[in-house]
């Protein structure tokens, strides 16, 4: 059984830059990329098989009709694919938004909740993330946002290379200048947009906001959901990190330096090579590269020196 690779989608945005090409390598189609939809099976992009005998097959093609390969029957499996990997190139600031669960997101958006988490890839500068806010309730929040205090209403964390952040359903957030993300979330499209300074598209319009959307699904008061972060010594100096693990995924970070042999004991793996190559199961694999480990797969071969972010389905 192959492991199987993904080709990459990108999508401009007006916050985008040119990170994806100059620390990736990757073929982007202007200097205001802003994200790599690496792994996704969703209606607004999904990503296609670049190799083996599955090769030119969508992510979500392949989920539909293969569900050998993903460890559970047609009767127990979503209907959608259920997750998606990003990698976001923030240039400017990304507009202060929240993002429904799965009810909200069913009934109004026809699609699902969007909680996900960040792994900062590389923070320049001054960089930083808003990440909650200071109300008490939605009401106090409500009117410091109507009134634009939005410097009392936000909260801003400055970020670093390596820092992880969980970011739930209900959660005020916005990636800020200067950061590079590693993005895993549920396979959702849905963002509703508070606040974006002011800025307009290319026809001069204010951008929209979702207010009425917004305030109904923010959580007041925030509550942080980091929690303390295992780190594991497997052989040589190779360590595995447990990031998080929620009811829609788990996220761990592989350090391999040398030889290791790695289990999956999961349904499949999602896999994005984020720092050095190796060789994994006869495959050469290199920063930027995005694959899946199908159920067929129990064990991975790894041979160099490689970071992976390595995502698993929740039981």
């Amino acid at each position: 059984m192959e492991l199987l690779f993904l080709e990459p989608i990108f999508k401009e945005r007006i916050w985008g830059g040119s990170r994806l090409k100059t620390d990736f390598g990757f073929d982007i189609p202007s200097n205001t990329t802003g994200e790599c939809w690496a792994i996704s099976a969703h209606k607004n992009g999904a990503t296609n098989i670049k190799n083996g005998k599955f090769s030119g097959m969508s992510l979500k093609d392949l989920w539909m009709n293969h569900k050998e390969l993903f460890g559970q029957g047609f009767s127990v499996r979503p209907r959608e694919f259920p997750l998606m990997v990003k990698i976001l190139d923030a240039k400017a600031d990304l507009s202060v938004q929240v993002h429904p669960g799965d009810a909200y997101a069913k009934k109004y958006e026809n699609d699902l909740g969007k909680a996900e988490c960040w792994y900062i890839l590389n923070a320049t500068g001054d960089a930083k993330i808003i990440y909650g806010h200071s109300a008490k309730n939605i009401e106090e929040f409500k009117n410091l946002a109507l009134n634009n205090q939005w410097d009392k209403l936000l909260t801003s964390v400055k970020i670093h290379t390596g820092d992880f952040f969980d970011v739930p359903t209900g959660t005020v957030h916005a990636v800020g200048a200067g950061a590079l993300i590693l993005e895993v979330q549920q396979s959702s499209d849905t963002t509703y947009r508070l606040y974006d300074y002011g800025r307009t598209d290319d026809s001069g319009n204010l951008r929209e906001l979702h207010l009425d959307k917004s305030f109904a699904v923010i959580k007041a008061p925030h509550k942080s959901s980091n929690n303390d972060i295992e780190v594991i010594a497997l052989d040589n100096e190779s360590t595995l990190t447990v990031l998080t693990s929620n009811k829609h995924f788990e996220v761990q970070k592989l350090f391999v330096q040398g030889n290791l042999c790695f289990m999956n004991n999961a349904k499949y793996l999602l896999v994005c090579a984020i720092d050095g190559e190796a060789v994994i199961n006869g495959y050469k694999v290199k920063k930027g590269d995005s694959f899946i480990v199908p159920n067929q797969i129990k064990d991975l071969d790894i041979i160099g020196e490689i970071s992976l972010i390595i995502t698993k389905e929740a039981n």
